[in-house]
């Protein structure tokens, strides 16, 4: 009964912290309509401002506390709603959540360039120097205390504010009709910066108060937040009485996990993924609120040409050529990496970019066809590489089903707790059998990889791998392509735009949805194969939830709707790293960041970049001439490359010199004839005599 007591006191103590960051969440979600993904990265950054302070440079205590809570928390809130959240606020409820995966993947990146990771930075708890209070067998710290007496705090405040206050009136009515709100005389914006400013501050304060308890790291302080995640979802985002319930069921699992669960093996997991296990129960179980068809902006998606697929499935075998022929070995086994990870980026165009269905653990459903093609495929049977990808189908199939029931942020919430799952639990799993079928996984280590055997030959070099890896995407490409423009892909987009349209229809949403999610998995379960052929050896961090948030936000830079989004993506991927290496490990964070700050600008291209791209790049190639001749210019460069007669870079800057230029050039001589009247402005830059073109039209024409 003793032990019993303690795990119950220790419990409460956590779903205390888990309380105040869930009430966070709601209030934001609640006020703004967004969903926070990087609401525990704020309470990360905040811990680790306030270790700075108290620790570091040996502020008092209050001081530290007053400067993060009142000063840096309140500041970062309005620069998420101001910089951030503004601009997307108009463009529908997936823009808004990928601005916040954006932020999350950010803020670590620059808690681990700011603070290395590699060097222990231990907070003590408050009071620690006082003797625990003795609550009849059960002992209770002054830190457990106090955090208990601060989330007992927030949530009466809060249910004064937002039922006893008109300000709270205001912000629980913007959610709902902004503009009918402010027809009333209050002001929406004002409720929207006050609910931002109030959830980092919440989460601040949990951040601060759990800081002592775990280690101060960037990655696990800021996935504590699956199980806040749990306990807003119990108060379906809306209530704090059920929030705080849910984080007092979440934070007594925890610890009663802790104390009773058995020792063996296969279970030590099962408590890191509890909350995340929870969570995914949760968002099956609760009932939800449909989402609103005005909260809802489909981006165009485009239609590609036959033509376009070829060239793009032939620049990609022409680029891998390139790369085997001009690099060396090492170089070849730095950027091999690079085809494998554009199939994973692939796989979020048919279900992200025509089905409109958010998935945040396609590396996850990567790391499946992995493992698969390394046990299977250990010999290089090539057998192995459609059963890796059937497996991983039939994972993507088992995700499809929850997905009838959730949509929006609710099908997110639910592809990042399977992630979570899979992470701290299935593949930190030993060897085990089913049936008298011996299944393994990562079998709590690592996995050899080796290449297939093709026609005869064993592929183990890194140049046939590349090659391969090439051949896989372009392929991938050409199929992706072809299912936009064919029935079944104008079916997606009809799925996308209303699912209630497609079933009236006559559609039949569990197939389609169940179809869609195979088939992304399929494609995503030939990335991971492919790309562990690349590394040689694969572990289970190398496929986690975090390590698949950039990956997913260079999908959705490019363009989630384009099929060139695969190449794209492993460009942006591995390129940065690549020519940054030598320059120390701060690099990885800070090209982590640059990720995260080119996702935030979403605002300026919600149909991606390569929309733009090739709307700048089409006039070259349409002139046969001109791209005649940069396909000369290019061609020589390759050559000399090839033959190692000049510097690298001086042949990277000379092509890409005449490339810009001979755009440049067809640009200025396509005819203006070309761009309707009504699109001058917008498909061309307006010209100064344009006006006066226009007036004389106008003029004959009365």
């Amino acid at each position: 009964m003793d032990q019993f007591l303690a795990f119950t006191a220790v419990g409460l103590s956590t779903a205390a912290v888990y309380a105040v960051i869930g009430t966070g969440l709601v209030v934001t979600h609640a006020t703004t309509g967004v969903f926070n993904f990087a609401h525990g990265a704020a309470g990360m950054l905040s811990a680790f401002a306030y270790w700075q302070l108290a620790v570091g440079w040996g502020w008092p205590v209050p001081l530290a506390l007053a400067v993060v809570l009142l000063v840096l928390a309140p500041a970062f809130g309005l620069f998420v709603e101001r910089v951030l959240m503004r601009p997307v606020q108009a463009l529908g409820e997936a823009e808004r959540l990928v601005m916040t995966i954006a932020l999350l993947t950010g803020c670590i990146a620059l808690a681990r360039w700011v603070w290395d990771p590699n060097t222990p930075r231990p907070l003590s708890p408050f009071f620690a120097d006082r003797p625990a209070l003795r609550l009849g067998p059960a002992a209770v710290t002054w830190h457990q205390a106090v955090t208990m007496a601060v989330a007992l705090a927030i949530a009466a405040a809060l249910w004064v504010l937002l039922h006893r206050t008109r300000l709270g009136t205001e912000m629980r009515a913007s959610v709902d009709d902004r503009a009918l709100t402010g027809l009333t005389g209050a002001d929406p914006l004002r409720a929207t910066r006050l609910a931002w400013v109030l959830g980092i501050q919440l989460a601040a304060v949990g951040g601060i108060l759990i800081a002592p308890t775990v280690a101060l790291d960037a990655q696990q302080l800021s996935l504590l937040i699956v199980s806040a995640y749990t306990a807003a979802v119990f108060g379906r985002l809306r209530s704090l009485p059920l929030t705080f319930l849910g984080a007092v069921v979440v934070g007594l699992l925890e610890a009663y996990l802790a104390g009773y669960l058995p020792r063996n093996d296969y279970l030590p997991g099962l408590r890191l993924a509890a909350p995340a296990l929870l969570l995914f129960l949760a968002l099956l179980a609760f009932p939800h609120h449909r989402l609103r068809g005005r909260d809802r902006t489909p981006v165009r998606v485009p239609l590609p040409t036959v033509r376009g697929g070829a060239l793009l499935a032939g620049g990609v075998v022409v680029f891998a050529l390139f790369l085997v022929t001009v690099l060396t070995q090492d170089q070849i086994i730095s950027y091999g990496a690079l085809f494998p990870l554009g199939v994973i980026a692939l796989s979020f165009v048919p279900l992200a970019g025509y089905t409109g269905q958010i998935s945040l653990c396609q590396l996850s459903v990567a790391g499946i066809g992995a493992v698969v093609w390394g046990h299977l495929g250990a010999h290089g049977e090539l057998w192995a590489l459609p059963v890796a990808v059937l497996v991983a189908a039939a994972v993507g199939a088992l995700i499809a089903l929850p997905a009838l029931r959730l949509s929006g942020i609710y099908l997110a919430l639910g592809t990042a707790a399977f992630a979570v799952v899979l992470d701290r639990w299935i593949f930190t799993l030993p060897a085990f059998d089913v049936l008298g079928v011996r299944i393994a996984l990562f079998d709590q280590g690592s996995v050899a990889v080796t290449g297939p055997d093709l026609f005869g030959l064993h592929l183990t070099s890194p140049a046939q791998l590349l090659l391969l890896s090439a051949v896989c995407l372009a392929l991938t490409s050409l199929g992706v392509a072809a299912l936009r423009r064919g029935r079944y892909g104008r079916r997606l987009i009809a799925l996308r735009d209303s699912e209630a349209a497609y079933a009236t229809l006559g559609g039949r949403l569990l197939a389609a949805k169940t179809a869609v999610f195979a088939l992304s998995a399929g494609i995503a379960g030939l990335g991971g194969a492919l790309y562990g052929m690349q590394l040689q050896t694969v572990t289970a961090e190398q496929f986690n939830l975090v390590a698949g948030l950039p990956v997913f936000l260079i999908a959705v830079i490019g363009g989630l709707g384009a099929v060139g989004t695969g190449l794209f993506t492993g460009l942006a991927v591995v390129l940065p790293a690549q020519l940054t290496h030598g320059l120390g490990s701060w690099t990885q964070d800070v090209t982590s960041l640059l990720v995260a700050l080119a996702g935030m600008g979403l605002a300026q291209n919600p149909g991606g970049v390569l929309a733009r791209m090739r709307a700048e790049w089409e006039p070259l190639a349409r002139d046969r001439r001109l791209l005649s001749a940069l396909l000369g210019v290019l061609g020589v460069c390759w050559l000399l490359a090839a033959l190692d007669s000049a510097n690298g870079w001086l042949l990277i800057t000379a092509a890409a010199g005449a490339a810009l230029l001979l755009r440049t050039r067809a640009a200025a001589g396509r005819a203006p004839a070309d761009v309707p009247p009504e699109w001058w402005g917008l498909r061309r830059p307006w010209r100064p005599e344009d006006g006066e073109v226009l007036s004389r039209a106008t003029t004959a024409a009365s």
